[in-house]
């Protein structure tokens, strides 16, 4: 029997790897001589990296850049070999850097996260796949832009102060000194949303409230997007502030896309053909999938549903695990997912559910092989 793992991380609670260890364990107290393949999933979002890693080898670099409001942080980035790197802009300007209350959508940059990318060209790497989700910022990537060379000037000829505010005077954009090794480079985003830049569905309406913007302050940055992107367009003779995915991670998708030609990717697609999923579902009996919460809103790139679709081509029947089930959940069994079960015994708060994860996800899955060897026998 081959049992493919495959989870998306249990958000505040444990890494895809973790998820997918502690599946194993309560499958192999039924099944012990069952061939078990782990591959933890990521949609692009922060855990991609480690995910990544665990799945198809690799070294995990550490490095301090500067974070969303400037202080240090301690980022990571991964080295797969072969020249690929790839990062999670999270990692280094990710919302949990900020504390609810210092929260400041006009003022947060995505600067850490083109210093990541200056550290992935000095290994030499010539692939980088870029994980967009989690970020504090709404800069349009002006930061990562400045990281990598580029400079953005005022009417008088100023550097702009960091953030996505200060992009309303922005009156020149020199490019310059954009690192020339970006030419050599083959950029990949990997991004599970489809919003454009600007507008009623773009970075700072959708996402801005979330990183700390009041209504006011959501319109002002919608604002200096769009000026920024106008500017963009007539330097570069393009607009790609509608392309689906620029207004990922508080624009930086669109700074990704215009600036350093990058390919777009549904994250999971990417994550799942860099770990080798297709490859590890050949001969599987089932694969086991999962994610803290499924609900409606799983169906829109999440990680099991992607899984799922790949499973269900592959012809291997998929079980989902998750900490709770939400409205609509029951959307995932047209996508592919024939089964979902939810961890929780009983009544039980957020905080005891977190600190029990690894627990009762071992104990389901338990339970699941359980009925699985019930299913077998009354065949």
């Amino acid at each position: 029997m081959k049992i493919v793992i495959a989870p998306d991380s249990f958000k505040e609670s444990l890494s895809a790897p973790e998820v997918a260890a502690a599946i194993a364990r309560g499958w192999r107290q039924i099944f012990p001589q069952a061939q078990i393949v782990l591959r933890p999933m990521a949609d692009g979002g922060e855990g991609t990296v480690d995910a990544l890693l665990a799945a198809v080898g690799g070294e995990r670099r550490e490095c301090r850049v500067r974070g969303p409001l400037g202080a240090p942080v301690k980022a990571h980035w991964g080295w797969l070999g072969e020249a690929t790197a790839v990062i999670e802009m999270a990692a280094a300007s990710g919302l949990h850097w900020v504390p609810a209350a210092q929260r400041d959508a006009r003022r947060a940059c995505s600067y850490g996260t083109g210093e990541l990318i200056r550290q992935a060209l000095d290994a030499g790497a010539t692939r980088i796949i870029l994980g967009l989700g989690g970020s504090a910022s709404n800069d349009g990537g002006a930061g990562l832009l400045r990281a990598l060379g580029v400079r953005l000037l005022d009417a008088g000829g100023a550097e702009l102060a960091p953030g996505g505010a200060a992009l309303a005077a922005l009156a020149r954009l020199d490019l310059s000194g954009l690192d020339a090794r970006l030419r050599q480079v083959r950029v990949e985003v990997a991004a599970d949303v489809d919003n454009p830049l600007c507008g009623a569905r773009g970075a700072s309406r959708v996402f801005g409230p979330q990183k700390g913007a009041s209504p006011a302050q959501v319109v002002e940055l919608d604002a200096a997007l769009e000026h920024y992107a106008r500017l963009t367009a007539t330097t570069l003779g393009v607009d790609h502030s509608q392309f689906p995915g620029a207004g990922a991670a508080g624009g930086l998708g669109f700074a990704a896309r215009a600036f350093l030609q990058a390919e777009f990717r549904a994250g999971i697609e990417l994550v799942a053909e860099l770990s080798g999923l297709a490859e590890a579902l050949q001969g599987a009996s089932l694969l086991i999938t999962g994610e803290g919460r499924l609900d409606a809103q799983s169906l829109h790139g999440k990680a099991p549903i992607g899984v799922a679709r790949i499973a269900k081509a592959a012809g291997v029947p998929v079980l989902a695990l998750a900490g709770s089930l939400g409205e609509g959940y029951q959307g995932v069994y047209a996508a592919g997912i024939e089964a979902a079960f939810s961890l929780a015994p009983g009544p039980i708060s957020l905080e005891q559910a977190c600190a029990r994860t690894a627990t009762e996800l071992e104990a389901r899955s338990a339970d699941l092989a359980r009925l699985w060897r019930l299913a077998q026998a009354a065949r």
